[in-house]
């Protein structure tokens, strides 16, 4: 089976700044939602959500109080 990323998600402090970044590189979202923007790239999606929006999503912990990744 042929793996691939087809999607990047990027949580961002400060999401106007970020998306003047790509812009400023000649990127435009193919769409923007609520301070979300999806840059359409060659067969990948890069999305920009500031990081108050994924932190309920992440359900995200105190620093050291949990690590999911561990042995």
């Amino acid at each position: 089976m042929e793996q691939r990323v087809t999607l990047v998600t990027l949580g961002v402090s400060d999401y106007g700044r970020a998306k003047a970044f790509y812009e400023a590189l000649g990127w435009s979202p193919a769409l923007e939602v609520d301070e979300t923007a999806f840059f359409q790239g060659n067969g990948i999606i890069l999305a920009l959500w500031g990081r108050e929006k994924l932190g309920p999503d992440l359900e995200r912990h105190r620093l050291g109080s949990q690590r999911p990744f561990a042995r």
